[in-house]
């Protein structure tokens, strides 16, 4: 006979996790001793080759595959990935380096099968429940900190809705899945924000443990997401996540356009004409790399590619400047104040930088 169609789908979002999976499989299968599961290991090409280790797993252990995903890349993409590719009537998402307690996640199905949840919660935050040793105290603030401008942003009770670890029915995925964003980082925030109905959740605590091994992927892309994710919702996703991202950089490089005028005119023999000129060109340069890296890092152009982006960023800028002052002027003439001229043409230019730079230059767009 064959086996059991399984119940529940774990989604294993990895990236250099290779040292971690026997191990985590070996957890999993103790704490889910009797339930029907599978789990999918979603591997955005990790160089340790954590796809190879999974692959080799599932071999020995039917119930574990493995989505090596190429050219793709962001942890909120390939948990919408590995849940779509379930067909189990229900889904979750936990980490593979041991924090998420594993031994709840009875406790958490049971709430999903009594049908008392649509979302059950793996929660730091509530009874049972600590950031133990997984946190040191400047994260923990820092997480607290978005949890409360979360909340705020989502208009939710949950305590922890920046936790990766919960479970829920499939068909809640399977709704919201067209509208969720492939390039966060805090999918449970998003699912709670996009859905259209009402979701019933339970909290269960946990102790937050300490990594296994590997190194953290908390960095300051993290925290740019997740700006970019409070923005697109609270204006109910009219403002892409992506020009959250690049605003920021262009609001950046306004501060280094400034330094690098100051530098340049403590030149001797520097006119305030080429001073401007170069720092103008530093300022473009400067962006050009941080939005590469950060904002457009899924499509992130490198050797040659990266050279023909940088020559077309610059037209892109200067006919951004053009619509800049365009506007700026029009809307003065109209007998406007010059601050709502001025205002008016910065947003029109980045407008039409974003746009055309997202159509030209690394011709992807959310």
């Amino acid at each position: 006979m064959p086996p059991a169609a399984p119940i529940l789908t774990l989604v294993i979002p990895t990236f250099n996790e290779r040292l971690n999976l026997d191990e985590l499989v070996r957890r999993v299968a103790d704490a889910l001793r009797g339930v029907p599961w599978e789990m999918v290991i979603v591997d955005d090409n990790s160089p340790d080759g954590t796809a190879e280790a999974a692959k080799e797993i599932s071999r020995r252990d039917p119930r574990v595959r493995c989505i090596r995903r190429v050219n793709r890349r962001g942890l909120a993409g390939a948990c919408i990935e590995g849940m779509l590719s379930s067909s189990a009537p229900y889904v979750g998402v936990m980490d593979a380096d041991m924090q998420h307690d594993e031994r709840i996640l009875p406790q958490m199905l049971a709430c999903l099968r009594e049908g008392t949840a649509d979302l059950v919660v793996g929660s730091r935050h509530q009874d049972g429940g600590s950031t133990g040793e997984g946190f040191s105290e400047k994260r923990e603030a820092m997480s607290l900190l978005a949890i409360r401008l979360a909340r705020w942003a989502l208009q939710t009770d949950v305590s922890d809705i920046m936790s990766g670890f919960f479970l829920l029915r499939r068909e809640v995925v399977e709704e919201v899945a067209p509208v969720l964003l492939p390039s966060g980082f805090k999918i449970l925030a998003d699912i709670i924000g996009s859905s259209e109905r009402t979701l019933r959740i339970v909290e269960v605590g946990y102790v937050f443990r300490g990594r296994l091994a590997g190194e953290s992927k908390l960095d300051v892309k993290v925290a740019l997401d997740f700006a970019g994710l409070i923005v697109n919702k609270v204006t109910r996703g009219v403002v892409p996540v992506r020009f959250v991202l690049f605003g920021l950089v262009g609001g950046l490089g306004v501060v280094i356009h400034l330094a690098a005028l100051r530098a340049s005119l403590a030149v001797p023999g520097v006119g305030f004409a080429a001073a401007q000129a170069i720092a103008t060109l530093v300022a473009m340069t400067t962006n050009f790399h941080i939005n590469n890296i950060f904002t457009y890092r899924d499509a992130r152009l490198r050797g040659w590619a990266a050279l023909r982006g940088l020559l077309l960023f610059y037209a892109v800028c200067a006919l951004g400047a053009l619509a800049n002052v365009g506007i700026a002027s029009w809307i003065y003439g109209l007998g406007q104040p010059w601050w709502i001229a001025g205002l008016a043409g910065v947003v029109m230019g980045s407008v039409w930088n974003y746009a055309l730079s997202s159509l030209f230059v690394w011709r992807r767009t959310d």
